[in-house]
C-alpha cells in the first residue's frame, strides 16, 4: 500500500511505528534544518526528536522532506522562523531547548500568537510554499488575487464615510451604536458591535461590492486589532535585530570571560547560530546575552580591518 504513493514507490517497512518503545535523537542535536550536526544529509523528524502528536510528526515530517530535497539538489534550507509558523515555533523549541518531556505543540507556547492567525496562514506561508515548489502557479495565483482583494478594500474602507442619517441611526440601533456624524467605514468597523454583516446594511457601496468571505473577515481582523498587531509586529522587529548576530560556528565559549561556566556549558551543547537563538536557551541570562553581543561587535570590527 505504501508504495502506491507518489515518492514512497521503493520504501521499506523496518518497523511498525506506533505503540511502540523507540529510540530518540536529542534534537539540541539537529539544526533548524532538521538536518543531523554530526551526520551531514541526515534529516530527523516525528517521535525520534521527542515530540508526541500526529500534527507535530507531520509539520517536522514536511521540514524535514523539503530539506532533504533541498540538500540533494545544493539548494539553500529552508529555516522556518518563529514569527512565520507553529511550524517554526516548535522546531526552535527543539533545537534551542533541552527538552526533557515529549513535546506538543500548543498555541501559549508562540510570543506571536496574534500574527500566526488562521485567517493569514496563507500570507505567511504560501510564498515560501511557492519558492520550495509545493505551490503551482495556479494555486498562487489564488492566493495572489485573494492578497491584492484585501489591500485593495482596506484602502477603500480607510477614504469610504458613512453619513449620520436618521436610516443609518436607525439600523446601528439594533447593534446598540450611534454616529453623531459622518464616519470613516474603517473606524467604525473599529467599534465591538460592528461587523461586515452591518456596513452591508448601511452601505450600498459594500453591499453591492459582493466581497468574498474570506476577504472580508481578514480585512475586519486587520482593522479591529490594528494597535495589537502592530505592537507585536514591532516586538519581531526588535527580536529580529538580535538575528542579525551570526556567531561563528567554531566559537570557542570556554574562552569568554565574564559569563558563567553554566552559560558556556548550554551554548557549547546546543551551538546556537544566532544571539537571537541564544537569547531563547533555558538558563541563558540577558547579561550573558549583552557579553556575547559585544564580543561579536568586535569580532566584526576585526574581521573589517583584516580584510
Amino acid at each position: 500500500m505504501l508504495r502506491t504513493l507518489p515518492g514512497l514507490e521503493n520504501a521499506h517497512v523496518i518497523k511498525p511505528a506506533y505503540a511502540v518503545e523507540y529510540d530518540y535523537v536529542p534534537a539540541v542535536q539537529t539544526t533548524h534544518s532538521l538536518m543531523s550536526k554530526d551526520i551531514k544529509g541526515l534529516f530527523f523528524g516525528g517521535q525520534i526528536n521527542g515530540t508526541s502528536g500526529y500534527e507535530e510528526a507531520a509539520a517536522q515530517g514536511l521540514i524535514a522532506g523539503i530539506n532533504a530535497f533541498n540538500y540533494l539538489n545544493n539548494s539553500e534550507m529552508l529555516e522556518l522562523s518563529r514569527s512565520s509558523s507553529y511550524i517554526g515555533t516548535l522546531i526552535d523549541d527543539l533545537v534551542t531547548k533541552d527538552i526533557d518531556d515529549p513535546y506538543r505543540m500548543l498555541t501559549s507556547r508562540s510570543e506571536y500568537r496574534l500574527l500566526l492567525r488562521q485567517d493569514n496562514a496563507d500570507t505567511r506561508l504560501t510564498p515560501i510554499g511557492k519558492k520550495v515548489g509545493l505551490i503551482d502557479d495556479k494555486q498562487f495565483k489564488v492566493f495572489t488575487d485573494k492578497h491584492e482583494a484585501v489591500e485593495k478594500e482596506l484602502i477603500r474602507i480607510k477614504d469610504a464615510k458613512i453619513s449620520a442619517t436618521d436610516e443609518v441611526n436607525s439600523v446601528l440601533a439594533k447593534y446598540n451604536e450611534h454616529i453623531e456624524r459622518g464616519i470613516k467605514i474603517s473606524e467604525l468597523l473599529k467599534r465591538p458591535n460592528i461587523d461586515y454583516k452591518v456596513i452591508k446594511e448601511i452601505d450600498t457601496m459594500t453591499a453591492s461590492l459582493n466581497i468574498p468571505v474570506d476577504v472580508s473577515e481578514q480585512v475586519e481582523i486587520l482593522v479591529k486589532y490594528d494597535g495589537y498587531l502592530k505592537r507585536q509586529e514591532f516586538q519581531v522587529e526588535q527580536a529580529g535585530k538580535l538575528d542579525k548576530y551570526k556567531i561563528p560556528d567554531d566559537i570557542d565559549y570556554t574562552k569568554i570571560d565574564h559569563i558563567s561556566s553554566e552559560t558556556k556549558d548550554k551554548l557549547n551543547k546546543i551551538r546556537p547560530k544566532t544571539l537571537a537563538q541564544a537569547s531563547r536557551i533555558g538558563g541563558v541570562k540577558p547579561a550573558d546575552i549583552s557579553i556575547l553581543m559585544v564580543m561579536l561587535e568586535r569580532h566584526q570590527i576585526a574581521r573589517k580591518v583584516l580584510q
